[in-house]
């Protein structure tokens, strides 16, 4: 992933990344860490860039260190609409965190029911109704 795709995704620049994937950037390219752009706007709460690479064909399951998924990292940062995008788009919900303080072994729902999101727990345990 170069920097000027992993910057837009970082900053929210929606029409940045609309025109990069218009332009054929690789919208599952991996960062330095191993994270895709999907992954990166899960974390960061950047819910129209999530949305905008998932229309775009984004793969939901990549995992990286500790192998957390977009859908593992929305969770942990409590990004509520971006969990709800991912379960409703087929997101694996069996994915299990590794090695990561606190996550080892956990699945979203188990992450969520941990730190008591009770809503986060609905729309796991809903598939995102």
């Amino acid at each position: 992933m170069d920097e000027q795709w992993e910057q837009a995704v970082r900053k929210g620049d929606f029409e940045r990344v609309r025109a990069l994937i218009q332009a054929g950037a690789d919208v599952n390219a991996k960062d330095q860490h191993g994270q895709t752009a999907l992954m990166i706007a899960a974390a960061e709460g950047q819910t129209d860039i999530a949305t905008l690479l998932v229309h775009s064909g984004a793969e939901l399951n990549t995992t990286a260190k500790y192998n957390l998924s977009a859908l593992l990292l929305a969770v942990i940062n409590r990004h509520t609409e971006i969990v709800r995008l991912l379960v409703l788009s087929g997101a694996d919900m069996q994915i299990r965190a590794s090695g990561a303080p606190g996550f080892a072994g956990k699945t979203a729902l188990e992450l969520a029911a941990d730190a008591g999101n009770r809503e986060l727990v609905v729309i796991l345990r809903s598939r995102g109704a």
